[in-house]
């Protein structure tokens, strides 16, 4: 094991409310979300420009064509990161800035920007994490077929070794792919993401080409990358959860947590996929997509695990008459979830996030532990984690979130307890430094630490920003919770 990777000491004497010495206290973003620019210095269409400029995808038609000007803003934003006492930061690169249509050759104008990135963040004391893919896929390759399509695998290592190439000397964390499930099933079966196909043959076999394109891009990675560099994928793994202990509730939880679950981190940390998981869903596909070989070349040693985290799951079985595709994940006649016709979604109950959402911070420690005895010895970072609030500056121009600090003070507890319950949590990535582009919600929702006046670009640290900071200073959460 490398030596950056030792297992972390905790304070000593040991507190309640202390984290580990040397855990990453961090904020992420994804390309798409925060940089604009979208058709400068060579950079050609992705999935997501040509989705939101499809007339009823987003909320309100809006799209990331400008967003929140972090291409051009990006040295302000890292100076705000450093104010904050942030010391990681989690970005995702833009394949299509990087390899425009996503074959050929690198473009150094758009690798020259990542460089510039990572030269301030290093500069600042902030370690960079690089996300190789957060679901921007360049348009020419979906036109080609997309993930169902083999060859996109490939595609993908290819750019890979270019990014390693380029930032290897100076980034040591590395993310292939960032949340694979939502490029699968809400890109190509429920269609509420890009690129908006409803298939779910389609969906099942972009699981299997994501999960191809992981290890291959793994193996692209370490070819590249100097010894001490670190690689890992970000799950969404879902925190699944049945209505009562019946057989048919107990066989809905496991039909949602093989599709939500099993089907990536079977192949990657595990070498195969659920058995019953093709078994359930042999009547849509036969899996010939999975060829000689493919298990094993998912199948990558890892040097870490990174968990997203915002809200569990409730299953049950369907009741006569249908099922119900009430899961969170945007509403669509075309359910993201094959063969679990019979599966019946429900609201978890208790406080809501502005995306309908449930507050259970148990679900994270959850999550974590369950991932402890899945990969026991493998690190654990949460990669994502936070809430959308309704957020507005005040007549002072302060903007006040005390329901996010509350949401954080809740999940930072959960990762505390679940250390102190023995699992390897080296870092914390809150979702998101910025408000930005949510996705096909828009600029509706705001995730960000930081609020964003879209109208001026101008940035505003919330209360919770500066709590966090806090926190982040500290190493400790505060003994009791105080609101603004």
């Amino acid at each position: 094991m490398p030596e950056s990777l030792t297992p972390l000491t905790p304070l000593s004497p040991p507190s309640p409310l202390a984290f580990p010495a040397g855990f990453l206290w961090g904020a992420a973003t994804s390309a798409y979300q925060i940089e604009g620019a979208v058709r400068e210095d060579g950079r050609t269409p992705s999935i997501w420009d040509t989705f939101s400029h499809t007339p009823g995808r987003t909320v309100g038609g809006d799209t990331g064509d400008v967003a929140v000007e972090h291409y051009h803003r990006y040295r302000d934003d890292v100076a705000l990161m450093a104010d904050l006492g942030l010391n990681a930061y989690r970005f995702s690169v833009s394949w299509s800035r990087v390899q425009p249509t996503g074959r050929g050759p690198a473009v150094q104008r758009g690798l020259d920007f990542y460089r510039r990135l990572v030269d301030e963040l290093l500069a600042k004391g902030i370690a960079p994490a690089v996300t190789l893919y957060h679901w921007d896929l360049p348009q020419e390759l979906e036109d080609a077929g997309g993930w169902p399509a083999r060859e996109t695998a490939y595609r993908f290592a290819e750019y890979a070794g270019f990014v390693a190439e380029a930032l290897g000397d100076r980034v040591e964390s590395w993310i292939t792919l960032n949340e694979p499930w939502c490029s699968a099933f809400l890109g190509y079966g429920s269609g509420v993401h890009a690129p908006g196909r409803t298939d779910p043959a389609a969906a099942l076999h972009a699981a299997h080409h994501l999960n191809l394109a992981h290890g291959l891009g793994t193996q692209a990675l370490r070819a590249a990358l100097p010894a001490r560099a670190r690689v890992a994928v970000s799950l969404n793994s879902a925190v699944v959860r049945a209505v009562s202990g019946s057989a048919q509730d107990l066989d809905a939880r496991r039909r949602v947590d093989n599709l939500a679950n099993g089907v990536f981190h079977g192949p990657m940390l595990h070498g195969a996929y659920p058995a019953d998981l093709l078994t359930d869903t042999a009547r849509i596909t036969d899996w010939s997509c999975v060829k000689d070989g493919d298990l094993a070349a998912i199948h990558q040693p890892l040097d870490a695990l990174g968990l997203n985290y915002y809200t569990p799951a409730l299953v049950s079985a369907a009741p006569e008459g249908g099922s119900s595709s009430a899961d969170g994940h945007g509403a669509s006649d075309h359910s993201p979830w094959p063969s679990a016709e019979e599966v019946a979604f429900h609201q978890t109950p208790g406080e809501r996030t502005e995306m309908g959402w449930t507050i259970d911070p148990t679900g994270l420690h959850e999550l974590i532990m369950r991932y402890t005895r899945e990969a026991p010895g493998l690190p654990l970072y949460i990669t994502e984690n936070g809430a959308a609030c309704d957020d507005k500056p005040d007549p002072d121009g302060r903007v006040h979130d005390p329901e996010r600090i509350a949401y954080l003070h809740g999940h930072l507890a959960a990762v505390r307890r679940a250390i102190t319950d023995g699992a390897d949590v080296r870092g914390y990535y809150l979702w998101s430094l910025l408000d930005n582009f949510e996705w096909a919600y828009g600029y509706s929702k705001r995730f960000g630490a930081i609020y964003v006046d879209y109208e001026t670009q101008a940035r505003i640290p919330k209360s919770s920003a500066h709590w966090y900071a806090t926190v982040a200073g500290a190493g400790a959460l505060p003994r009791e919770l105080v609101l603004d």
